[in-house]
């Protein structure tokens, strides 16, 4: 299962607590050391769309912290660092400031959480006014971060449309993406990807009528169509009203921009994305009733294109489409 929406907790560790010691004997004097410096959190970012999964029972991560000191001048050893790695697409919400960090780059490594200062053991606080101090510091905390976590993916191509539209079959058609197909509502319970050419498709669940309040599977995915740059709207070409089949999709997605807003996930540009629609399983219905079909969508002023899994020739021309 693809988890796409989290909340969790990263902290640097806590720093080493230093050391109230005396040397023994004659020369007798302090001797505690410094505690060490608790380790940094990083994150990195990977092309692994489950690596939210990691916190599916894991909510809250923590470098390791810094060890305490010892006598006899002995320093704390500091903690080690800790590395997490992230999806590329992963958006991160700081609850409480409201800021926000996006991952849209493989190469990024980000330090989000500093860890803590070691103490100070009281060797650091002799002076000749206080030849034998009594105290040393405790270590202080490393940075604690209260996120939200969402993952919007990246794709160069979206596939929507109401369920069994035909989405998941072109998808496995022209990538080598293995999306589960069957002919009942809902099959594509998650985002499935494939790549054509170097170029990344997204195959976004099915939206039914009311979706934006909450019917079917809801808006839940609409966020990974955001950062998409070209929409695929699909429609089946057997149904008997492509255009309303159209206008619901439609007015879901724009249900979910106004609705939604920026704080709650929703994007106000989600319709003026450029959009092609396909008219799927166009081997099912014949030339005349396809020619109206294809008629009664381009008033939408959209490129429509018929397609088929089963038709070679109409998959070339959507390819070729999609490389211009």
């Amino acid at each position: 299962m693809l988890i796409d929406e989290v909340d969790i907790i990263l902290k640097g560790g806590h720093g080493g607590a230093g050391k109230v010691s005396f040397r023994p004997g004659e020369r007798s004097g302090p001797d505690g050391g410094n505690g060490g410096r608790g380790g940094d959190l990083y994150l990195n970012v990977t092309s692994d769309l489950f690596a939210l999964n990691q916190f599916s029972k894991v909510k809250e991560l923590q470098a390791e912290n810094g060890e305490y000191a010892g006598g006899n001048l002995k320093f704390g050893k500091d903690g080690k660092d800790l590395e997490i790695s992230l999806p590329l697409g992963t958006t991160l919400i700081n609850k409480d400031t409201g800021d926000e960090l996006e991952l849209n780059d493989l190469n990024q490594k980000v330090l989000i959480a500093k860890g803590g200062l070691g103490g100070r053991g009281n060797a650091d606080f002799k002076s000749s006014r206080n030849t034998t101090p009594m105290f040393a510091q405790k270590g202080l905390p490393g940075q604690e971060l209260n996120l939200k976590v969402l993952l919007k993916l990246i794709a160069d191509f979206g596939l929507i449309g109401l369920p069994n539209a035909g989405k998941s079959s072109l998808l496995n058609e022209l990538t080598s993406a293995q999306a589960k197909v069957a002919n009942y509502p809902f099959t594509t319970l998650e985002p499935n990807l494939g790549v054509l050419n170097s170029k990344v498709i997204a195959d976004i669940p099915g939206l039914i009528e009311g979706a934006s309040e909450g019917k079917g599977l809801g808006i839940k995915f609409l966020k990974h169509i955001e950062k998409v740059k070209l929409l695929l709207h699909c429609i089946d070409a057997t149904s008997e009203d492509v255009v309303a089949d159209y206008k619901v999709v439609r007015n879901e997605l724009g249900n979910f921009s106004t609705k939604g807003g920026p704080s709650s996930g929703g994007n106000p540009k989600l319709l003026e994305k450029e959009e092609i629609i396909l008219l799927t399983k166009s081997d099912l219905v014949n030339e005349e009733d396809l020619r109206l079909k294809i008629k009664d969508l381009k008033k939408f002023k959209k490129q429509v294109l018929p397609v088929s899994i089963h038709d070679y020739d109409s998959l070339e021309i959507f390819k070729k489409t999609l490389k211009s």
